[in-house]
């Protein structure tokens, strides 16, 4: 939670942050800090290290709660800080704790966050502000914030009017019991009013409402019976058992899929079933699971589908290799939502398919002259231990383009000739295979030979002058030669595909951009690359395209190719590999992305409960029939959307709903991955908004609204997200405010970050109305809100901030029980929130900015950048220097924090570059990094606080 902290190091007690949110925090806004300020006379007057200058009024810095002007309080060395009131008691915060019975949350007790006391020595180090120019003296004027401050203060902390509960749902119990064991009413509503309590960041980071489920629900107490929201998460905790109570509360019912936490199962492990007995219903296909009921003694199951009784299978209950009975109630697929099974013969069409991947170099004038050749080579040559190859089954192909194709034939390491033979193909219409035996070869064969080869390719086309590309030729090419196999073809290219099949033309015309028309430009050029991406998926051909042209590349044309084949689009514009920054970024996610164990011909299916239809579905795959998904490859590093129509009430007390993913994994075993969630049903609008989620919620509306930019254009995409909005806060005033917000607008605290999200996903550059975005930059965003995985694509909407001259003692050193680096607590995207001394990292997953203000002292820029000179800065792309001082390495350590996926549970290659901006510097960076703060005015877009009154008058 975002908390009062100043201008300077040390000037409050410094707050116990961690990036472990609690459990089911509470996620009312913290209060702003209690703001009557004490002039206390200046003791000494001592002058300080300074990296903030001008830190005096009350609730100042980046680090300040609420709209607050900039300043910031003095804490004495050894003495109590001034214009804070002391702590009511050690261990707690400055301002009065509510008790649990009026905490404003899901049911849980409102969470503490322990303050160290002020006065003890050593607490001041860090950089206080300067003393003497500063100082107001007696008598001066109380700061902003005041008796207001702390009266709005407890208004948000429900202590006095603010909310109430809604009447009839009592207040759940504090305790966390295990979802089974729960019992009674569902999540309470708590409404809030969204002008008078703004939205805080860190609410984000806040886990979904919890699900809660009768006592009982599961055949196991097991606490990972249900599905966690890490792998599958609901936009409703509680589902509406009519369609028409769905259809009122116009709130979207859809499931987001991330079937897996990291890149590597090593990194997140899921339980294994190996014994290959697979019990399934026989009517719905549906996996035996936690939530199904025994009956006969436990010969038989009831399935918690469809109803239908099955026999267990004989082997359930003994295990072969030991040849002994065993304990069923200690089965994983009992104990746990999330199995994998070992799948049996009768799952697999043909044998498993060995990993294959397929390289389409890019050689022309463009990619030899930037370094792309050399660059990517030589990241496959060092990357060549981490490709999967467990089973030394993996095969690898590689095929140069320009205005020709050049295959290469690479003999196996043990025979006499080792040299690799080069085969050049000009006719484009029909590439024929010249060699078909010796393209594809297995990589533990052919080692010593494919090293010799990789570092003699980039030789090889170093004069090259042609500036032509048949790419659309060469996956023709490719496809021929991998279809019998199946696999991965990976483009590597810094040019426009301009001879031959699929051929493209530049299209860009700046002057459609922003006008109704650009529309055309992200819709595809060429029919080839839809039809030529499903063919692909047919024969189980995945895509990836690595693309770095500093021109026009039509990302929105080849981009199809990934997106019906279950890959992925990068783009790097503007890449250089003579630029370190360029070189590292790339490298380092290519070895990544060669590295991950991806699976292989795999198809997804949801099922669910009697009642329940999976109507409509989104991501990266070509959907085979009406439920099924396939998958060449599957990813490790996105999210898939499924929305859920309710054909026929619910008649009972949960619902379940099945994801299952078939596969073979990269070390050719075939696998099943199978993700149950259990939801309770309601008949109360209240408790279907109670236990609405935000984040899937815009997650799902991401998805639709890229559908819709692609269809009917970007202002058609804008306006559904604002309808929508403005349809739920006049759903809500009318069903379940009685119709009267009074001069507010209330909503419930758990959706209370839906309208700034939804601000920025209309505000976000691959939606944003402006004339300046390239179209390629539009397309290659549009494609990362479909993809993202959830935590990913919330920062991408709204991006962290966070104030470093002056974060808490304990940020950007790790954690002494968790071992992880804390972050400094996350601010509101404004400008409001800046200090003209201040430095501000701001983290959007893609892109890092460091915010260096116009007036940052001396001490702050020669401890971080290792100049005393703003000028000296070197502003742009950048590596921050390791420079032997602690708050230098307490800055690094958070920006490496701010880039770490795993520890959020999802997988990402994406390294993010990082640009250091002046405030006073180059405007154009400047001017990007503003279009990340949200909450600001800026281009055509409004500012939140216009966003919220436009909001209140359609709603009011």
């Amino acid at each position: 939670m975002a908390a009062p902290n100043d201008g300077g190091y040390g000037q409050y007690p410094p707050q116990q942050y961690t990036d472990q949110q609690p459990e089911y925090a509470a996620t009312s806004s913290p209060p702003p800090p209690p703001g009557a300020q004490q002039n206390v006379p200046d003791h000494g007057k001592k002058k300080k290290r300074a990296y903030a200058a001008g830190a005096f009024e009350v609730g100042a810095g980046g680090n300040a709660v609420g709209g607050q002007q900039p300043g910031g309080g003095l804490m004495q060395p050894g003495g109590p800080s001034m214009g804070y009131p002391q702590p009511v008691a050690p261990g707690l915060g400055g301002y009065p704790q509510p008790d649990a019975a009026q905490a404003p949350l899901y049911g849980a007790a409102q969470p503490s966050y322990p303050v160290s006391q002020p006065g003890a020595p050593g607490l001041g180090g860090g950089y206080p502000a300067p003393a003497e120019p500063y100082y107001q003296g007696p008598g001066a004027p109380v700061a902003p914030g005041g008796v207001a401050g702390l009266t709005s203060g407890f208004g948000s902390m429900q202590l006095g009017g603010g909310a109430a509960p809604v009447p009839g749902l009592q207040q759940q119990q504090t305790q966390q019991l295990p979802p089974q064991a729960r019992a009674g009413p569902l999540n309470q509503l708590y409404p809030t009013d969204l002008l008078n309590q703004p939205f805080n960041v860190s609410e984000l980071e806040l886990p979904p409402p919890p699900i809660i489920l009768p006592a009982n629900t599961s055949v196991t107490p097991s606490p990972d019976a249900n599905c966690a929201p890490k792998y599958v998460r609901s936009t409703l905790n509680a589902v509406p058992t009519t369609h028409s109570l769905l259809k009122k509360s116009k709130l979207p019912f859809a499931l987001v899929i991330q079937p897996y936490g990291a890149l590597h199962d090593l990194d997140d492990p899921v339980p294994v079933v190996q014994d290959q007995v697979i019990s399934r219903c026989r009517r719905c296909r549906s996996y035996i699971n936690p939530f199904v009921t025994f009956l006969d003694h436990g010969h038989r199951w009831r399935c918690n589908m469809c109803n239908l009784t099955n026999d267990v299978p004989q082997a359930f209950d003994w295990d072969a290799a030991a040849q002994k009975s065993v304990d069923r109630w200690q089965r994983h697929e009992l104990n746990h939502a999330v199995v994998e099974f070992v799948a049996p013969q009768e799952y697999m069409v043909r044998p498993p398919q060995p990993l294959v991947y397929l390289f389409l170099f890019d050689v022309s004038y463009a990619a030899v002259s930037t370094g792309l050749l050399a660059t990517s080579a030589r990241t496959i040559l060092d990357s060549l231990n981490r490709i999967p190859n467990a089973d030394r089954r993996t095969r690898l192909g590689f095929i140069a383009v320009d205005s020709s194709l050049h295959y290469f034939a690479v003999p196996k390491d043990d025979e006499d000739n080792g040299e690799t033979s080069m085969l050049v193909v000009s006719d484009l219409d029909e590439p024929f295979l010249p060699v078909p035996q010796e393209l594809l070869v297995p990589l533990t064969e052919c080692r010593a030979n494919i090293e010799n080869f990789l570092t003699k390719l980039p030789e090889m086309f170093v004069n090259n002058q042609s500036n032509g590309s048949c790419m659309g030729s060469a996956l023709r090419a490719g496809h021929k030669l991998i279809s019998p196999l199946g696999g991965k073809i990976v483009v590597l290219s810094a040019s426009l595909p301009s001879v031959g099949y699929g051929k493209l033309e530049m299209r860009e015309d700046k002057k459609l951009l922003g006008t109704s028309k650009e529309n055309s430009l992200l819709q595809t050029a060429n029919g080839f690359y839809k039809s030529f991406a499903v063919e692909c998926s047919k024969n189980q051909v995945s895509i990836d395209m690595f693309l770095f042209s500093s021109q026009y590349q039509d990302v929105a044309s080849l981009s199809n190719l990934p997106r019906y084949t279950g890959g992925q689009t990068w783009f790097y514009p503007g890449w250089n590999a003579g630029r370190a920054e360029d070189a590292i970024k790339f490298a380092s996610e290519f070895s990544d992305y060669l590295s991950s164990e991806i699976g292989l011909e795999a198809v997804l299916r949801v099922r669910a409960t009697t009642g329940l239809r999976m109507s409509t579905f989104y991501g990266n795959f070509f959907n085979r029939s009406s439920d099924l998904c396939a998958f060449p490859a599957f990813p490790r590093d996105q999210c898939y959307v499924v929305e859920v129509a309710i054909d026929e009430n619910l008649t009972k007390g949960i619902v379940c709903l099945q994801t299952a993913v078939l596969h073979t994994t990269c070390n050719g075993e075939r696998r099943i991955r199978v993700m149950t969630l259990a939801l309770p049903t309601t008949t109360s609008l209240a408790d279907v908004y109670a236990s609405a989620d935000q984040c899937a919620i815009t997650t799902y509306f991401s998805h639709k609204a890229v559908e819709r930019a692609l269809s009917n254009g970007l202002d058609s995409a804008r306006d559904l997200l604002q309808g929508k909005i403005t349809e739920l806060l006049q759903t809500f005033k009318k069903e379940l405010a009685g119709g009267s917000m009074g001069g507010g607008l209330q909503f419930p605290t758990n959706l209370r970050g839906l309208p700034a999200l939804f601000l920025g996903l209309i505000k976000h550059v691959g939606l944003r109305k402006s004339a300046q975005i390239p179209s390629d930059l539009r397309s290659a965003a549009l494609d990362l809100l479909s993809t993202l995985p959830l935590p990913l694509l919330m920062q991408y909407i709204y991006p962290r901030m966070y104030s470093l001259h002056d974060m808490p003692d304990n940020a950007g050193i790790p954690d002494p029980e968790t071992s992880h680096i804390v972050l400094p607590p996350p601010l509101n995207l404004s400008s409001e929130r800046f200090v003209p001394y201040g430095l501000y990292l701001i983290d959007d997953t893609q892109t890092q900015f460091l915010w260096v203000g116009r007036d940052a002292v001396p001490q702050l820029l020669a401890d971080v950048f290792g100049v005393e000179d703003r000028t000296l800065l070197h502003v742009g792309k950048a590596t921050l220097p390791e420079l032997d001082n602690d708050f230098n390495e307490r800055v690094r350590a958070v920006v490496q924090k701010s880039r770490d996926h795993k520890s959020r549970g999802v997988g990402s290659i994406v390294v993010p570059h990082l640009y250091i901006v002046r405030e006073d510097g180059e405007p154009s960076l400047k001017l990007w990094a503003q279009t990340l703060l949200v909450e600001d005015r800026a281009d055509q877009g409004m500012s939140f606080q216009q966003w919220m009154g436009n909001l209140r008058e359609k709603v009011v």
